[in-house]
């Protein structure tokens, strides 16, 4: 197999933890709407990965009015996000800057259009990234948007590293390969590799270019 040209990241689950903020947005859109509903963390992991339409399905009465909850939503999270974050995986920011030296890399998310954003200003590792795409940008999947970074960046081989069966799925419509971070929220048992901390995935990658190398 050829080497990989380039890493396309995941963001939750895969780089960090940000459920709860996550939670304090719903909750908090939930009361500005009049509803009597709050979600829980576990209700939030339980979405990890899918699209924000079907997490509205999923989480939202029929009956409630989806364009304005999701304008609302969209707003409390760019008023809210900036300043509740998350929490870095361990080794992401130690390990993020040797990666960035070896391969270009890319973010690929079903979050909204300014879920990477808001990630990269909070935990300032714009630098390292080269360019990111969200399904809140583009309003389709993430095996789209995975193929529309290789083309608008000429890549020939990138893996997608994620953390649940749907990055998964998504990584192989693309036609490339996953690496599962097993210690996200989810399984991918169809994923080419795995790897248990943020610390043994860029290892992987660092080894895997110095093997090719040689």
């Amino acid at each position: 197999m050829k080497p990989y040209d380039a890493l396309i990241f995941d963001m939750d689950g895969t780089l960090w933890d940000a459920v709860d903020s996550y939670c304090r947005v719903w909750n908090v859109t939930f009361a500005e709407m009049g509803l009597d509903n709050t979600v829980s963390r576990q209700s939030l992991v339980d979405c990890m990965g899918m699209s924000i339409g079907d997490i509205f399905s999923r989480l939202v009465n029929k009956s409630v009015d989806k364009t304005r909850f999701l304008r609302l939503l969209d707003r409390n999270e760019e008023l809210l996000m900036p300043v509740l974050g998350g929490t870095l995986y361990p080794g992401v920011k130690e390990w993020l800057p040797a990666l960035a030296e070896r391969y270009p890399l890319f973010m690929a998310s079903n979050c909204g259009a300014l879920g990477l954003i808001n990630f990269l200003s909070y935990t300032h590792l714009s630098e390292y990234f080269t360019d990111t795409i969200t399904y809140g940008q583009t309003l389709r999947g993430k095996d789209h948007n995975i193929r529309l970074l290789a083309r608008r960046h000429s890549l020939s081989n990138p893996i997608y590293i994620g953390d649940t069966n749907g990055d998964c799925t998504a990584a192989h419509r693309a036609g490339i390969d996953m690496m599962h971070a097993a210690y996200g929220f989810g399984t991918a048992p169809s994923a080419e590799y795995q790897a248990g901390t943020f610390q043994e995935i860029a290892r992987f990658f660092l080894k895997k270019q110095d093997n090719n190398a040689l």
